[in-house]
C-alpha cells in the first residue's frame, strides 16, 4: 500500500519547501501548490490523503476552498495552518469541517499527531463508506414483499404479526425472514437491526 498523500496548499514558498522535505523525510508521499486555484486544477485525489492549508492566500483563501471541497462533497480531511490564527477563525474551521487548526511556527510534533489524526479520520470514513455502499448492494437485493417483511422485523414485530398483517402463513414469512437474512449478511435481528439503521430505513 502506498503511503498517504500530503498536499501542502501555501504561498509561502520556503514553507512550501521545508514541509515537503520535513513530510518526505517522515515516510509521506508529498505535493505542494502555491495556491489553492492551482490545486483544484487537478482531480481531487480518491486514497488516502490530508491537506495541509493556509488560511490566507490570494486570490482564493483557505476557507474558500474549504467551501468549495464541501460543496463537491470532498471528504480530504483538512488542517489548517496561518500566522494569523485566533480563535474565532479556529471556530470557523472546526464547524465546516477542519480537522485541525495550526498557528505557525508549527512544531514538528504538533503537526505530524495532527496529521495522523486526520488520516485516520479519513480511514474511517473511507471504512465507513465502503460500509454502507456493500449494505445497500445487499439490500438491492430484495424483493418487493422481502423488503416489507425487512421494515416489520426491524420494527420488532414477530412473525405472526406480519404474516397476518400480510395475508401469509408463518411458514411463509419464516422462509421470507430467512432469506433476508442471508442476503443482508447477517446472523442476528439485532444485526439486521444495525444494518437498517446505517440504510437509514428505520
Amino acid at each position: 500500500m502506498p503511503a498517504p498523500l500530503i498536499h501542502v496548499i501555501d504561498d509561502d514558498a520556503p514553507l512550501r519547501t521545508a514541509m515537503y522535505r520535513l513530510l518526505l523525510a517522515c515516510g509521506y508521499r508529498v505535493f505542494t501548490y502555491e495556491s489553492a486555484s492551482q490545486f483544484i486544477e487537478n482531480p481531487l485525489p480518491d486514497e488516502l490523503s490530508c491537506i495541509l492549508l493556509d488560511v490566507n492566500m490570494p486570490a482564493m483563501s483557505g476557507f474558500q476552498l474549504q467551501e468549495y471541497l464541501n460543496q463537491v462533497n470532498s471528504h480530504i480531511p483538512i488542517v489548517f495552518l496561518t500566522a494569523h490564527g485566533d480563535i474565532s477563525l479556529s471556530v470557523r474551521a472546526m464547524k465546516a469541517g477542519a480537522e485541525n487548526f495550526l498557528s505557525k511556527p508549527v512544531q514538528k510534533d504538533d503537526l505530524l499527531i495532527a496529521i495522523e489524526g486526520a488520516l485516520e479520520h479519513y480511514r474511517k470514513t473511507i471504512d465507513e463508506s465502503g460500509n454502507l455502499s456493500h449494505l445497500r448492494q445487499c439490500y438491492a437485493r430484495l424483493t418487493a414483499r422481502e423488503i416489507e417483511v425487512f421494515n416489520m422485523v426491524v420494527r420488532g414485530q414477530l412473525n405472526k404479526q406480519i404474516a397476518f398483517q400480510l395475508g401469509n402463513s408463518e411458514r411463509t414469512i419464516k422462509s421470507q425472514r430467512s432469506s433476508i437474512m442471508e442476503k443482508m449478511e447477517v446472523t442476528s435481528v439485532a444485526q439486521l437491526v444495525l444494518a437498517a439503521r446505517q440504510l437509514g430505513v428505520v
